[in-house]
């Protein structure tokens, strides 16, 4: 399964940072300009991205800029990762600069650190850590 995030003119930045923070490779960052779209949309848009693909190992994160007038904010779910306790709390950290927190990142009694955040794009994410063995 796979996730596609809208953003409202940030999803560049957006899948910079994200590739920053879990590494990965771009297959994909085509803009609306570079598209059969580019007359259809405001020059304004024309550098915005239609289409962005970052894989991450066996996992594929999609993300583009809702078409003008489209944007709904991102609510009813979470992106979650899943790594081992010390990555996923430097995840988290990255993940959470210049957004929320909703949930710090802690021990829990399903793992030995779990939390939530909403980043400084409005895509919200869940952090779990790892468990290298149950008790």
């Amino acid at each position: 399964m796979s996730c596609h995030l809208s953003f409202d003119g940030d999803c560049a930045n957006a899948f910079r940072q994200y590739q920053r923070i879990l590494g990965g490779e771009f297959d994909t960052q085509l803009t609306y300009g570079e598209s059969p779209l580019a007359r259809q949309v405001p020059h304004a848009w024309q550098a915005r991205i239609l289409h962005a693909t970052l894989t991450l190992e066996d996992q594929v994160l999609f993300g583009s800029d809702a078409f003008p007038g489209s944007y709904v904010k991102l609510q009813g779910f979470s992106v979650t990762i899943t790594a081992p306790v010390a990555e996923a709390a430097r995840v988290f950290m990255a993940l959470a600069t210049g957004g929320s927190i909703r949930l710090p990142f802690e021990k829990t009694f399903w793992s030995p650190g779990f939390g939530m955040l909403v980043d400084r794009f409005g895509v919200p994410w869940e952090i779990n850590g790892e468990r290298s063995h149950w008790p």
